[in-house]
């Protein structure tokens, strides 16, 4: 089943949750053939394990607190904070406190 996603000129809500957060999960919100835009719920204490993806990212921490983990570096992001990612850079996530990050992927890379 296709998950549904947010059609263009379609407003979409990427307000903290709040309170909300403990009961919400990682969410596509929008997805075109060239751009992916995800909301990822992470809970204190959980990770996204070491990846990769081909094309550019944007992780930008809504709420929370959340550590990004490369190679070269540690980048902390809390509420507010934005990092960009090359493509193909190995990164993991981690939550500090109940998080949800904006998280952008540039799927067909020029």
């Amino acid at each position: 089943m296709a998950l549904p996603h947010a059609q263009p000129l379609e407003s979409i809500d990427v307000r903290p949750l709040g309170p909300a957060l403990r009961d919400e999960v990682t969410t596509s919100l929008l997805k075109t053939p060239s751009l992916q835009l995800m909301r990822l719920v992470l809970p204190a204490g959980r990770s996204v394990p070491e990846h990769s993806v081909p094309g550019a990212i944007t992780v930008q921490c809504l709420e929370g607190e959340a550590v990004l983990t490369m190679p070269s570096r540690t980048c902390h992001l809390n509420a507010g904070w934005l990092v960009m990612l090359e493509g193909g850079e190995p990164h993991a996530v981690q939550a500090v406190t109940d998080a949800s990050l904006l998280v952008t992927v540039l799927l067909h890379p020029a």
